[in-house]
């Protein structure tokens, strides 16, 4: 504590002065490399410039409230200052933002001095930091969501409180801690960690940021895994002046997403071989059997070697026919000062990277049964590039059927929400005419409490058999969860299938209710506070996006839930839609 003594006078000088300015670093898609956002970062003078002493030090004199005023005025004022286009996110000390002077500080009216709108704020909130009582915290969060201000959780994975943390505030966004993402492509367990983040996300609609990118792998690797923003060094520099995204890094980007094949679902078939080709340096022809035997015992996860000339491959050597040559009572006498040039197997099963990882295996299993096992050759341009066990293949292929079933609701068996993001980002970057429809049942949860969990399941069954039923065989129809769903399809079939729709859905749910229900033509259910209260019947709300342009899918999402808000508050089951202009 007495080493912090020593910067008292210069921290006091920084909050009179006012001597905080701000840097920018952006935040950007993985999938097309475009900026959503930007880190407003702040930074001291030069003898206080590092901010963990600036705000350490803050701690230490009890000016954590005054430092981070002036940090969010300056960031304020320099993100209106060059006209910040997109979201802005602001680091908050969780128990100041519990603090009544910034629950009456920071509002709508006060952004308005700066040219900002609430949605575009994004509060990021530190998991490093305790918050003193969860219970309040959580309703000051609730109060800023009810006024569109996004939430995101800051230092994911760098502390013990996390999971807690996301899971009493649900945030908008998760924000990946640096150290879970450095070497993420050399690091099997953080490649665990962060994959299970994904899928976590996917479930419950959160967005994931990656924090701390700074090498090309990284970016690849999470790109790969399906994280779906970057922010770091690699990207961009933090700068107190916004620069555009270079047209290197997008198109590391978008060709990284090409070669995923960001479509609906992941099939086999648009694998290629590539993807698990792991490169094992060749030897040349004249490289002696005995060393060939030495490396092989040395490494027993070597499954032979590829011989090249010219960096073409022209013969394969395996450990099998290694162990067959140098066996027996004169095998190693005869075998072991030859080269490999006279013992390699000249018929081998070569493949172009680009091949689908589903031919590779066909031709694999066509081999005589000798053959069977050995490893297989991936060329490029008729040039060595590395192998691929047969183990690898049959993996990749398990893992890629078992994540499609995955990405699948078990109740309705459609794409769940990782497929439906997936669908929304080609439209999106297609930007082709399309038109999204969310359905939304109303008074669901009252006829569940009465009725029960299992005809709650045959209402969404039914929701997804008349979604079969009427959508065009050639649009997406997905199951978000619970009781929404969503459909993606042509714009000039949409009057026809909601009309259609609503008019099914209203006369079937209506013979799931009991005859005296069906009379009164409403039921009675407790509410959450454990009062009676009447419950009109089953009805939807189908909330229509037709041909308006969206940055990402946070912003569709978004508008159809400002849409959806507005269609629950007409009776019964209703269509309401919204054509060229973004409600967000």
């Amino acid at each position: 504590m007495a080493a912090y003594e020593a910067y008292k006078e210069q921290f006091l000088a920084v909050l009179q002065n006012e001597t905080i300015t701000t840097v920018f670093q952006p935040i950007v898609s993985l999938r097309d490399g475009q900026t959503i956002g930007y880190e407003a970062l702040s930074r001291g003078p030069k003898e206080m410039q590092n901010p963990e002493i600036l705000f350490t030090s803050a701690k230490h004199f009890n000016k954590v409230w005054e430092l981070e005023q002036l940090c969010r005025s300056k960031a304020l004022e320099a993100a209106a200052a060059q006209q910040i286009q997109g979201k802005l996110f602001l680091n908050v000390n969780p128990n100041v933002m519990h603090d009544r002077k910034f629950r009456t500080g920071f509002t709508k009216a006060y952004l308005q001095n700066y040219a900002l709108q609430s949605e575009n704020i994004v509060f990021e909130i530190t998991e490093r930091e305790a918050v003193d009582n969860i219970t309040d915290f959580r309703k000051t969060v609730d109060h800023y969501k009810e006024q569109e201000y996004r939430i995101a959780i800051d230092d994911a994975g760098a502390g013990y409180s996390g999971l807690n943390m996301i899971s009493d505030i649900k945030p908008h966004f998760i924000k990946l801690d640096m150290n879970l993402i450095r070497d993420i492509d050399r690091d099997t367990t953080k490649h665990s960690l962060v994959k299970s983040m994904c899928d976590f996300a996917s479930m419950s609609n959160t967005l994931l940021i990656a924090e701390g990118i700074e090498t090309e792998g990284e970016l690849l690797k999470l790109i790969d895994l399906g994280v779906h923003y970057g922010q770091g060094y690699f990207i961009q520099r933090p700068q107190a002046m916004i620069q555009p995204i270079t047209p290197t890094f997008i198109q590391i980007v978008q060709k990284a997403n090409a070669k995923r094949n960001n479509m609906p679902g992941v099939r086999i078939s648009d694998i290629t071989i590539h993807s698990i080709t792991t490169f094992l340096p060749a030897i040349q022809p004249a490289h002696l059997l005995d060393a060939v035997d030495a490396k092989l015992k040395q490494d027993v996860a070597l499954p032979g070697f590829c011989i090249t000339q010219d960096h073409k491959v022209i013969g394969v050597i395996t450990r099998r026919r290694v162990h067959e040559k140098m066996s027996g009572q004169y095998g190693y006498s005869l075998f072991a000062k030859r080269s490999v040039r006279h013992i390699m197997a000249k018929q081998f099963l070569a493949v172009d990277y680009l091949m689908p990882i589903d031919v590779v295996a066909k031709k694999a299993m066509n081999r005589s049964v000798d053959e069977l096992y050995d490893f297989i050759t991936v060329t490029k341009e008729g040039k060595y590039l590395g192998i691929v066990t047969v183990k690898d293949l049959l993996e990749k292929t398990i893992q890629i059927e078992r994540d499609n079933a995955k990405q699948l609701n078990p109740l309705t068996e459609l794409p769940g929400n990782l497929l439906i993001e997936r669908e929304l980002e080609q439209c999106l970057y297609q930007q082709k005419s399309y038109a999204v429809l969310y359905f939304d049942l109303d008074n669901f949860k009252p006829f569940n409490d009465v009725y029960g969990f299992e005809k709650g399941d045959v209402v969404i069954k039914l929701v997804a058999k008349l979604l079969k039923m009427v959508v065009p065989s050639t649009a997406f129809i997905g199951h978000i969860g619970g009781d929404d769903f969503i459909v993606i399809m042509d714009a000039e079939e949409v009057q026809m299938v909601t009309t259609q729709f609503i008019t099914l859905f209203d006369e079937a749910v209506y013979h799931l209710y009991h005859e005296q229900d069906q009379q009164r033509n409403y039921i009675v259910s407790k509410n959450r506070h454990g009062v009676e209260e009447v419950y009109p019947l089953l009805s939807v709300s189908i909330a229509g996006i037709i041909d308006t342009f969206f940055e990402n899918t946070f912003e569709i999402a978004a508008c159809a839930s400002h849409l959806k808000k507005q269609c629950k508050q007409q009776k019964g089951s209703n269509y309401m839609s919204t054509t060229g202009v973004s409600l967000v």
